[in-house]
């Protein structure tokens, strides 16, 4: 139901918009207000991703749940396809998207509505946990090997990656 307003209702009320916005100050401002946000939005959009791209690497350097920033990543993505359809609406909804404040709140709101069974990663990945037998303590592992002779060369000419 709620992609039925999306695609009949926002087109609706931005072309309401655009016919009072248009009466009040005239079609040159309108458009001009239209090309200026479209513009400022691209500059935001950019920055605040930059941004989001640094705290995710961060994220994944740390061995932090990236959840969080993948989320703002998303949101700022999606405010800046907001921001370049044309329309009041839309681009106050993409704004609205730039503030990080709005965006951790969205992110709360959609984080209490998905249930996620487990997430692990890094050396928490190895702890044991009592109903999973593939990290019972203890386990060892049984393998082969063979010693390699080190004066046997290789019968191919170096390829230059590697020191012969």
């Amino acid at each position: 139901m709620w992609l039925l307003f999306a695609f009949i209702g926002v087109p609706l009320i931005e072309i309401a918009l655009f016919i009072q916005v248009g009466g009040a100050i005239g079609l040159g401002y309108t458009l001009l207000i239209v090309v200026l946000t479209a513009i400022l939005g691209t500059y935001l959009v950019r920055t605040q991703g930059l941004a989001a791209l640094a705290d995710l690497q961060g994220s994944f350097s740390e061995l932090r749940d990236p959840t969080e920033p993948l989320a703002h990543g998303a949101m700022i993505l999606f405010s800046g396809a907001l921001l370049l359809t044309p329309g009041f609406f839309t681009d106050a909804l993409g704004f609205a998207l730039l503030v990080p404040g709005i965006r951790s709140a969205v992110f709360k709101w959609a984080r209490s509505r998905v249930k996620v069974t487990t997430f692990s990663m890094g050396a928490q990945a190895r702890q044991h946990h009592p109903h999973d037998p593939r990290t019972a303590p203890g386990d060892v592992i049984d393998g082969e090997f063979s010693e390699v002779d080190p004066s046997k060369r290789p019968t191919h000419p170096p390829s230059g990656w590697t020191k012969h």
